[in-house]
């Protein structure tokens, strides 16, 4: 099996995801739909060979050992990977996400303006969340750029593993990869406090430890920009104080109360005009308002000063569906199944 010859033909289909599974043949997503490729069923020996031949003796050793290695993988003159190896029932299994080697203008990824108004806070913690997917590791990119293209700055990634790849413009600019180049998030992030940084990514805030250290790197002066798996501003804050223990909850509301700037959570859909994908963004900025409400354990009125702040800027997700319906580039029924309240937005479309 050529690994290279698969990947080549899922680029040319604008394929997001390739699926090489022991027992069945190759699988690509196309635009959230996963579509057969014209190649035989894959063999379990062959998916071993694949392995073996794309990553080093030790990663091997760690995948016979844990059954689960995360990696990248770059095809010269053809584009780099995210890649997880597993096994499964009938043999070893890869899922390779591609990523995309240029990094677009914020201004060409259907982004409400806001977000390019974030590019210019000089510290406090910004967080893009949503689900797997959903475009946040693109948006983070392109807002790392701008910073790189008009700032005098150091800006430090720690990401897992590193998909854009960034020239130092204006900026010095430093990728770091998990596994590659430190040991865990939080090993990475305790040691760039000591490197000068003024602007941090965090490829994401997946323990209370890595939590807790950016925050206080928020806290101190740097902007930390990071992600969370959640689908909305009220699920995040909620996400980020549960990880601490309830005797340190009230103390960590009033920090993130002082530390949050905005919370910007992402939905893709396929769109209907034309080929291609469309986010759908809830924007939620930390005014004095909404600082009280994390401050006071008091999230759950969240939504309702989004949708009455729009001329500052903020959006409910129902309201960026709404508007993506309403400007013919989804459909009602991909608007509705994934509203945050599916009943009182189906109402608004049919008014």
């Amino acid at each position: 099996m050529q690994l290279n010859e698969i990947l080549q033909a899922a680029r040319e289909h604008d394929a997001s995801d390739v699926h090489l599974v022991a027992g069945q043949p190759p699988m690509m997503r196309v635009h959230t739909i996963m579509t057969p490729m014209d190649y035989p069923t894959l063999q379990p020996e062959q998916m071993r060979k694949v392995l073996e031949g794309i990553v080093s003796a030790d990663q091997v050793a760690t995948f016979d050992r844990e059954h689960d290695l995360d990696f990248s993988y770059e095809v010269a003159g053809q584009g780099r990977y995210r890649v997880n190896a597993h096994r499964q029932r009938c043999g070893i299994s890869l899922s390779l996400r591609a990523i995309k080697t240029t990094i677009p203008p914020l201004a060409d990824l259907n982004l409400p303006e806001v977000i390019g108004r974030l590019t210019y806070l000089p510290r406090g913690l910004v967080l893009v969340t949503g689900d797997t997917g959903s475009g946040k590791s693109t948006t983070l990119a392109a807002m790392i750029q701008a910073m790189n293209e008009r700032y005098r700055k150091h800006i430090i990634t720690l990401e897992d593993p590193i998909e854009y790849t960034f020239d130092s413009s204006k900026c010095l600019l430093e990728q770091r990869e998990l596994g590659a180049d430190m040991g865990s998030f939080a090993s990475g992030l305790r040691h760039a406090l000591r490197q000068d940084p003024d602007i941090i990514l965090v490829g994401e805030m997946r323990d209370l430890e890595t939590t807790a250290l950016a925050i206080s790197a928020a806290e101190t002066g740097h902007l930390v920009l990071s992600t969370l798996h959640t689908v909305n501003a009220s699920q995040t804050v909620e996400r980020i104080i549960d990880m601490y223990p309830a005797g340190q909850q009230n103390q960590i509301r009033s920090m993130l109360s002082t530390t949050l700037q905005a919370v910007v959570s992402q939905t893709l859909f396929s769109r209907i005009d034309q080929p291609g994908m469309v986010p759908a963004i809830e924007v939620m900025l930390c005014t004095p308002a909404i600082r009280n409400i994390i401050r006071e354990s008091r999230t759950f009125e969240i939504p309702n000063v989004i949708d009455t702040s729009r001329q500052m800027g903020m959006r409910s997700l129902d309201t960026a569906i709404a508007e993506l319906y309403f400007n013919g580039m989804i459909s009602r029924e991909d608007a509705v199944a994934q509203a945050a309240f599916p009943d009182k937005l189906e109402r608004q479309l049919a008014a």
